[in-house]
């Protein structure tokens, strides 16, 4: 279970994070999942991922205004960098962050 002030401490005591919204009826979400999580750890090794059940957890997505899923949020030295909901490409995520994150690390 998450709760906004464990993933707010996250967000701030790490240079990059990002939050997974998904449900378990949410097919799209189960099919992303697992191949966004291996680039993002692939090509980020910085990267602090956390996962966040929105059937669950409305409290949290409603906080973050998650209304969509799935939808990923990535955070750069503590600010919300990128935002997508429904229709992203793994590669078009890893394209967004690439150069900020390179230019942060260095």
């Amino acid at each position: 279970m998450q709760t906004i002030e464990v993933i707010n401490k996250s967000i701030k005591e790490n240079p990059a994070v990002m939050l997974y919204f998904s449900a378990p009826t949410c097919n799209v979400c189960h099919a992303l999942k697992p191949k966004l999580l291996e680039a993002i750890e692939n090509n980020f090794k910085e990267f602090k991922i956390v996962s966040i059940d929105t059937s669950l957890e409305q409290e949290v997505a409603a906080y973050f205004s998650v209304f969509a899923i799935p939808t990923v949020l990535v955070f750069l030295d503590g600010r919300e960098f990128l935002r997508k909901s429904r229709h992203m490409s793994v590669d078009e995520v890893v394209r967004e962050i690439e150069r900020p994150y390179r230019m942060m690390m260095s």
